[in-house]
């Protein structure tokens, strides 16, 4: 009886621990959009508010058209990170990389705001080797920013091929497998990988064992995000911050700190960017 009485105990104590970590756990959310779409449902105050809401510490914020983002900063400097979409508005996922007037866009942006990085953006395989890409790249190198790529392996290879000292954030870690993603981060140290629209890697507060090996021996290049691509995904960032934090208490302290907002803060200090 006193054994079980103290495994009780043991049990409670834990759980509570468990709970509580998963209660304070700072989170950086590194996959925002606020589009056009989505400013009449959720003005800037309540987008903001539901930031908020959400516990998050930052929120690395890009928009179609930018419009959306510099509205945010300008609600919440202490919150937001912008980072700069090369979209005018929701649709030119394809489009925007035969549109010669996107590199002199975003130039006189990047003359007028401060960001710290450029997209998210999409391209694939030898879209790289476009010429509106190819100016991108250029832009980001001049200004030193990160790039936010939502892109397939051959793309990010190529990128790195173009330019070695990129530092590139893999959107949805590129919706591949975690041997796949492993062989990628393996073979390009400045690459990181958000966990944007993917739940695969964690069961309610449980960490799928592939994964669980993946995070442990690269934890210094993961990192959250929700991708609101859409208005009505607005409605789910606290429910996918809170859950986040469950997962993220089943792991090592340290480890779910640094999934959980120290790897965002690291991206940030690689592109001497401060957005305190």
């Amino acid at each position: 009886m006193r054994t079980l009485f103290t495994f009780t105990l043991a049990a409670i104590a834990f759980g509570y621990s468990v709970n509580s970590q998963a209660d304070e756990l700072i989170v950086i959310d590194s996959h925002i959009h606020y589009s056009h779409d989505a400013w009449q449902k959720f003005p800037p105050p309540k987008a903001v508010e539901i930031l908020r809401d959400s516990g998050l510490k930052k929120a690395f914020v890009s928009s179609s058209s930018d419009q959306g983002t510099q509205m945010l900063y300008q609600e919440a400097p202490d919150l937001i990170v912008p980072v700069l979409r090369p979209y005018r508005k929701r649709g030119e996922t394809y489009s925007w990389l035969f549109d010669e007037s996107v590199p002199g866009m975003l130039s006189e942006l990047l003359e007028k705001n401060i960001y710290a990085g450029i997209g998210e953006f999409h391209v694939f395989g030898d879209q790289v080797e476009l010429p509106v890409f190819q100016s991108v790249l250029t832009l980001a190198e001049k200004h030193q920013m990160f790039l936010h790529a939502h892109s397939d392996a051959d793309a990010v290879q190529r990128i790195f091929k173009h330019y070695p000292e990129a530092i590139v954030l893999w959107a949805h870690s590129g919706f591949d497998q975690p041997d796949e993603i492993r062989a990628m981060l393996e073979a390009y140290p400045n690459l990181w990988s958000d966990l944007a629209y993917r739940s695969e890697h964690a069961y309610g507060d449980k960490v799928d064992a592939e994964w669980l090996a993946l995070f442990s021996d690269y934890p210094e290049r993961f990192m959250l995000g929700t991708d609101t691509f859409a208005p009505e995904r607005w409605y789910y960032v606290k429910e996918h911050a809170d859950w986040s934090r469950q997962w993220l208490a089943s792991l090592p302290s340290e480890l779910a700190e640094n999934i959980a907002y120290r790897n965002a803060e690291d991206l940030l200090k690689a592109v001497d960017k401060s957005f305190d």
